[in-house]
């Protein structure tokens, strides 16, 4: 069993910065990759990120690509999601997620850090 919390949402001005911080406990281990998702009103979920818990390999989103930078802290468990240029397309909720490397599904989420861009 993993539990996730996310924290570290906001309202931000256009061109702003955010860090989500997402707290992981339970099991995670080297097997263990770890997701940032999001979610707007009336849209589907969409893939941000994502890192492999062990050697940091790094994926993102064409669309935060450049501007998002996703990092872990092995010793405290816990995930970032660093944002910087945001923009009003950014706004949603943001959900962290954990897989592992035998399985595509995301077994274990967050509660979900409401992001606000305002233009």
């Amino acid at each position: 069993q993993v539990q996730l919390v996310e924290s570290g949402g906001g309202l931000v001005q256009t061109g702003g910065s955010l860090r989500l911080s997402c707290a992981a406990s339970g099991r995670t281990d080297s097997s263990s990759i770890m997701g940032w998702f999001r979610q707007a009103p009336g849209k589907e979920r969409e893939f941000v990120a994502r890192i492999f818990w062990s050697g940091g390999l790094t994926y993102y989103a064409d669309s935060v690509k450049g501007r998002f930078t996703i990092s872990r802290d092995n010793a405290k468990n816990t995930v970032f999601l660093q944002m910087n240029s945001l923009k009003p397309e950014d706004t949603a909720v943001y959900y962290c997620a954990q897989r592992t490397i035998y399985s595509n599904e995301y077994k274990y989420w967050g509660q979900g850090t409401q992001v606000t861009v305002s233009s």
